[in-house]
């Protein structure tokens, strides 16, 4: 056997081992994953569904994946648990319904996998991406100001919306008289999207 064709079976080799590890065999593994069922009847975890499939789109469409990521490491891994980012680790399980993934692989900013529980609030969700620095002084986020209407005081509600989803930004923050938003569309699913982002369900897989 020449060298070449020996160099050139090895490739080959290396290749269909590197594919068959890292891609049939955990694929036949995690295929049959199904939801956890409660004995109340709730599962874990749901399909994406109206504003919140909606907001995932906005999500993906605004590229929060290359500053944000949605997996917490498991303890002994990094810090991920200790910060509050989540509860448990992350598992395949949490994924099922998740087509594209939005795993990440940069942190520029914090882990977003449950920021729906450590922050459920949607005023609090329209400030910080109307302007990051009004809920995080520090912050190095855009700012998404073009997902929201601006309005000044008095100023009546644009067609179709609802007072309820009006958020009153803080006066040390108010510009040119502009003392309210109003999230558009796109920005009220985006929101209803964060605030659906919650993995701190237990499975007994997270404990191991």
């Amino acid at each position: 056997m020449s060298k070449n064709l020996a160099l050139a079976l090895g490739i080959l080799l290396t290749i269909c081992a590197s594919v068959t590890g890292l891609v049939i065999i955990p694929n036949w593994q995690f295929r049959e994953l199904q939801p956890v069922k409660k004995a109340d009847g709730t599962q874990y975890p749901v399909p994406y569904f109206g504003e919140q499939l909606k907001g995932r789109k906005v999500y993906i469409d605004q590229g929060c994946i290359y500053c944000h990521t949605q997996q917490i490491r498991m303890k002994g891994y990094g810090a991920d648990i200790r910060r509050g980012w989540g509860t448990r680790r992350s598992v395949p399980r949490d994924y099922i319904f998740e087509k594209p993934h939005q795993l990440g692989t940069q942190r520029m900013g914090p882990d977003l996998a449950s920021i729906g529980s450590r922050q459920p609030s949607a005023v609090w969700h329209a400030l910080h991406l109307y302007n990051p620095q009004i809920t995080s002084p520090e912050s190095i986020m855009p700012r998404f100001k073009y997902l929201f209407t601006e309005l000044k005081e008095g100023e009546p509600l644009p067609v179709g919306t609802f007072a309820a989803d009006l958020v009153k930004i803080p006066p040390v923050y108010q510009r040119d008289g502009v003392t309210q938003l109003m999230p558009t569309d796109r920005g009220r699913a985006l929101i209803e999207y964060l605030k659906g982002l919650n993995k701190t369900f237990p499975l007994p897989e997270a404990a191991q």
